[in-house]
């Protein structure tokens, strides 16, 4: 699999499933069993399985996060299909979407969704000036670039949480490395459903580890040769950055709520519908 060197957002890089399937117990969606193996896939995940803070349960098989589905295998490419996407939200750049070797608009038609923009945060050139990387400076980068991941890609969660609404099927919500900006991106829905933010935590650092996440140093040019420690902060996700999107918005916006409904249209009346399409009451089966 190919990837585009383009922003330090975009490197932070089964049979049917059906959108109304009974949800799988948090117990059985541990960390092993919540990723979905596609090949030539990375950190492709179910989102369902998380209670909510009124013991409401996520649906599985609604919503689904991702690195780039742009390298997929054809065996690959067809399990993706075989989950009977409605929607896939893609959040990279158009240059990012360059070195695709899987054609998705040919293959999802109106079901694929993304849009044409220059750059995201974090321009890639900015990690080699300044004097030596260390893990301090990159992770100091990071915060940085979650600050700004809310404001850069309120047009995209708008569009997610539209599709979502709709109820249509399951939705996919990915970038390169499924981490920074898919990471926000996943956490604000489980925000907006009820699910604890502790809970929200736990999902975002699953992408530590996560499948094909082990390709990213070697993908990424001149990275390949720092030592792994230093490294680290870029490949991988720290609680740290996640509360700093979330502070970010608190401050800019008085609270998530607020962000939701002054940034991407999402009042009550909208939360209202997200939940009917993605909760089930939470009664043990």
């Amino acid at each position: 699999m190919r990837f585009a060197i383009v922003s330090i957002a975009a490197l932070a890089l089964a049979g049917p499933v059906q959108a109304q399937q009974a949800p799988v117990p948090e117990a059985q969606l541990a960390a092993p069993s919540r990723f979905v193996f596609l090949e030539g896939g990375r950190n492709f995940r179910d989102m369902g399985g998380y209670r909510t803070v009124d013991g409401k349960l996520v649906k599985s098989g609604v919503l689904y996060r991702s690195g780039s589905p742009g390298g997929l295998t054809p065996r690959g490419l067809a399990d993706l299909q075989a989950l009977h996407v409605a929607a896939i939200v893609d959040l990279r750049t158009t240059d990012e979407r360059r070195h695709d070797s899987v054609d998705l608009p040919a293959a999802f038609g109106p079901r694929y969704w993304t849009r044409d923009y220059g750059m995201s945060v974090g321009d890639m050139r900015s990690v080699f000036s300044g004097g030596p990387l260390t893990a301090d400076s990159i992770r100091a980068m990071m915060i940085g670039v979650y600050r700004r991941i809310p404001r850069e890609q309120a047009q995209s969660y708008r569009e997610l949480f539209a599709r979502l609404a709709q109820g249509k099927g399951p939705t996919v919500v990915n970038c390169t490395a499924g981490k920074d900006r898919t990471g926000v991106a996943a956490a604000l829905v489980l925000t907006a459903l009820g699910v604890p933010y502790e809970t929200v935590r736990r999902d975002f650092l699953l992408s530590n580890g996560a499948p094909g996440m082990e390709t990213l140093q070697s993908g990424i040019g001149p990275l390949a040769k720092l030592p792994p420690d230093v490294v680290a902060p870029l490949v991988g996700v720290e609680a740290g950055y996640l509360d700093t999107a979330f502070a970010a918005i608190r401050q800019d916006f008085g609270s998530v709520e607020g962000y939701l409904r002054d940034q991407l249209g999402v009042g009550p009346r909208e939360i209202a519908a997200l939940r009917r399409q993605m909760l089930d009451r939470g009664d043990t089966p």
